[in-house]
């Protein structure tokens, strides 16, 4: 299992109800979350062979800026 985590520009619950639906679209995702209260607006992604650039893609195709953050 691996945990994924991106910043973006997804600001409020409105903005998450936007993307829920892509985010459940895709199978290798078990489980997701948004940290709103961060300054990053952290996206964190559990995940078994999930590609980070599939998930900036998707968002960024609806929108949304994201970017992997990698330690």
């Amino acid at each position: 299992m691996d945990i994924l985590v991106f910043a973006t520009n997804v600001a409020n619950l409105k903005a998450v109800s936007m993307v829920k639906p892509l985010l459940t679209a895709m199978p290798a995702i078990e489980d997701w979350n948004f940290d709103l209260d961060d300054c990053d607006r952290i996206l964190r992604i559990v995940s078994n062979d999930l590609c980070p650039r599939q998930v900036e893609s998707t968002l960024q195709t609806a929108g949304f800026d994201c970017h992997e953050l990698v330690d």
